[in-house]
Parts: structure tokens; sequence; C-alpha cells
């Protein structure tokens, strides 16, 4: 079992910055996939970063150039670095890991950007 827990969310004004973190315990494999994930009201879950344990990226258009995602993989520990934020990133932002043929997801933390 994998247990995922977050922290960092919060109210910030538009073009502030928050950092999201997510620390991973349990029977971790040594190759995974650590993601973020938003959803706002009305809106489909979509897929915001990833970062496998190579520490190879990817980022969804809307926050690329904005968003960083990191690890540490000594922690076991996800990061998401947030700037330049927007009153269209408020959303519930989902810690996820993959790992052989499982999928863990966290309770989700929420971020909201005023205008």
């Amino acid at each position: 079992q994998v247990q995922l827990v977050e922290s960092g969310g919060g109210l910030v004004q538009a073009g502030g910055s928050l950092r999201l973190s997510c620390a991973a315990s349990g029977s971790i494999t040594l190759f995974n996939t650590m993601a973020w994930y938003r959803q706002a009201p009305g809106k489909q879950r979509e897929l915001v970063a990833t970062i496998t344990t190579g520490r190879s990226t990817t980022y969804a258009d809307s926050v690329k150039g904005r968003f960083t995602i990191s690890r540490d993989n000594a922690k076991n520990t996800v990061y998401l670095q947030m700037n330049s934020l927007k009153p269209e990133d408020t959303a519930v932002y989902y810690c996820n890991l993959k790992q052989v043929l499982n999928n863990y997801w966290g309770q989700g933390t929420q971020v909201t950007v005023s205008s």
C-alpha cells in the first residue's frame, strides 16, 4: 500500500506563488511516476505535470513556464512550485503516484487564486 499526504495549498493573490508538497510512504518501487492533477468546479480532472524517478518531466500547456515539478527521491516527496498564478489556476490539486499496475491518489488540496 502507498499513502500520499499533501500540503501547501491555500489562498493567494493573482501573480503570487505557492509551493505544494506531497510525501509518499509505503511500498514504493524503484521506478515510478509522480504527478499533479487538478479539478476545477464543473470541469474534468486534468493532468498538470509529471515527473519520473529519473526526473524526466512533462507539463500541460496551460502551466508551462509558470509551474515547476520536482522530487526528492530520498524523502519520497514531490513538489509543485507555482508562480505567476492566475484565477483560472483555482482548483483542487491532487497528487498521484503510478507504479507497476497500481495508481494511488492523495486527498487533494485546495488552491484559490483571487483576482
